[in-house]
């Protein structure tokens, strides 16, 4: 019984508490989802993966959430136990007895974390180099040009209607040889260009449309021709920077069909925001002919893929040999 003669436990206007505070979370939890499909939700707010690769990044991230939900745990529960159970209404201890340099918990919250960054550098690494070997041959090679404020694509294919060779047109002296090895012979290539005025005809969507063919190796050999950009492919779950007098190169399969949303990732300047681009993955064979409608359009040959390479990236790449 209490003191003033109530048998009320004290106990039970905390445990009301604690039950009205969880029941307010879970109905904020529940009222901001009611738009959110629960299909998506082991995605964690990542696109459906188009691509075969971006499998692999979905599962990074999933698994770096999975980690970071269990050491929440942890943390919340062991909060949550000592202000339950060492609380001074329950033990009636004014202050509880202090615990200092215990050697083996010390030891236990030093080494415990590096395990879990050691873990994930780990898996990182591994992906990461994964998702940027260059070692398989590509079906299509696409130099993808960023400059403000827009997108230019070159095409490096042999096309009906387009004479000339990829490997020594002036237009692409930025890009290293050891990416243009894999170039096509003799390909006269097509290309298109945008401006942050260029719509999608389909979609309606800003910016102009890059053309990949579905099941088909693509590498992209990243150039630009004047600041720091960033290509970024939504549904691809990748991204890369595009850098004046540094080539970056990554590679992809596109598996479903459709056209999806990109823009550049990369805070570029004053109308960063408009340099936005679309990309449409068809059939191989519609693809063959959307480079024959470019030829026949008269987009033939390259544009200027960008800044020539540094002394300092061709010392690297000299060294690398």
């Amino acid at each position: 019984m209490s003191p003033n003669g109530s048998d009320r436990s004290p106990r039970r206007p905390m445990r009301r508490k604690l039950l009205q505070a969880m029941t307010a979370g879970l109905v904020l939890a529940t009222a901001t989802g009611c738009s959110y499909n629960w299909e998506d939700f082991p995605r964690l707010g990542m696109p459906t993966p188009t691509t075969e690769e971006a499998p692999r990044i979905l599962s990074l991230w999933q698994g770096s959430w999975a980690a970071a939900l269990a050491v929440g745990v942890l943390v919340w529960g062991l909060i949550l136990w000592s202000a339950m159970f060492h609380r001074r209404s329950r033990t009636k201890v004014e202050v509880p007895p202090q615990t200092r340099y215990n050697m083996p918990i010390e030891a236990l919250y030093t080494v415990v974390p590096l395990i879990i960054v050691s873990v994930l550098f780990y898996f990182t690494a591994r992906d990461e180099t994964e998702l940027l070997s260059l070692d398989k041959k590509p079906d299509v090679t696409i130099n993808v040009v960023g400059f403000q404020w827009s997108w230019g694509f070159n095409y490096i294919e042999n096309v009906e209607g387009s004479t000339g060779n990829a490997k020594t047109d002036k237009n692409l002296d930025a890009i290293p040889d050891r990416y243009k090895d894999a170039f096509p012979a003799n390909a006269g290539g097509v290309y298109d260009v945008g401006t942050p005025a260029t719509r999608n005809p389909q979609t309606g969507n800003p910016g102009p449309t890059l053309w990949l063919p579905e099941g088909k190796t693509v590498r992209f050999v990243l150039t630009s021709r004047d600041v720091i950009h960033s290509f970024w492919v939504v549904p691809f779950l990748m991204k890369q920077d595009v850098i004046p007098g540094h080539t970056n190169a990554f590679q992809v399969t596109p598996n479903r069909q459709g056209t999806f949303l990109g823009k550049c990732a990369e805070l570029c300047g004053v109308d960063h925001s408009r340099m936005l681009f679309n990309v449409k993955v068809v059939s191989p064979e519609r693809y063959e002919q959307h480079l024959k409608d470019l030829a026949k359009k008269g987009q033939t040959g390259y544009i200027p893929a960008g800044i020539a390479q540094t002394s300092h990236e061709k010392n690297r790449e000299t060294n690398n040999l």
